[in-house]
């Protein structure tokens, strides 16, 4: 019988569990350091492991990026503070790249079972490679599982998270390969005079259920 880890993970709607944590910037409180942001949280397997080490230097190259898009980053392994402080510096003095973003020490396990990043079929002891897409006011609104073995794509992390704040500001949807400057669509009518103006509207009509718009 496999072994169940947790069976009441966030999904997607649901507030993201608060947790306190250890990290190597200090202590942290989900809640107190999203402070209106929002908020990415990843897991990786190991400290001084090759795929990881490539993923958390795509974030730390992206700083610039999750500034402008008012977007805070945290990681997570279930290794000791000691050893992040020592990969942190090990990566740095290699490549010039620092990670400043907060790395979660999670050596029991309880923010991994907390967010249901340990899969038994892929590991009982290191996390998969999990992203959560925190908004603002605390609710997951995004997530993606990677297996051990296979890296992250970094220009889909940013492309959705683009993809939800444009959709918030806008109340619209986003098509299939959507990206910044193409057309979105409108919500479908829910009414037979909302389908009128629609068929009377400048909207990019496919069908009376699908429309498209630019911004």
């Amino acid at each position: 019988m496999d072994t169940i880890i947790n069976n009441s993970m966030p999904r997607i709607g649901d507030q993201a569990p608060d947790f306190d944590a250890v990290t190597t910037t200090g202590p942290l409180k989900l809640s107190s350091y999203q402070d209106g942001h929002w908020v990415i949280l990843f897991s990786h397997p190991a400290d001084f492991t090759p795929v990881c080490t490539t993923e958390m230097m795509g974030f730390a190259k992206e700083k610039e990026f999750f500034a402008a898009h008012q977007t805070k980053l945290i990681g997570l392994s279930i290794d000791s503070i000691h050893a992040h402080i020592a990969w942190v510096n090990a990566v740095h003095e290699k490549t010039g790249i620092l990670f400043e973003f907060p790395i979660i020490a999670d050596l029991d396990m309880k923010i991994a079972k907390l967010y249901g990043m340990l899969q038994p079929g892929e590991s009982e002891t290191a996390a998969v490679r999990a992203v959560f897409i925190i908004d603002p006011k605390g609710k997951v609104r995004l997530i993606m599982y990677y297996p051990l073995n296979v890296g992250r794509n970094m220009e889909e992390i940013k492309r959705t998270l683009i993809a939800l704040q444009t959709s918030d500001e806008n109340q619209c949807a986003m098509p299939l390969n959507w990206q910044t400057g193409d057309q979105v669509i409108v919500p479908a009518p829910k009414t037979i005079n909302a389908l009128a103006e629609r068929k009377a509207s400048n909207l990019e009509m496919v069908d009376w259920y699908l429309a498209k718009r630019t911004l």
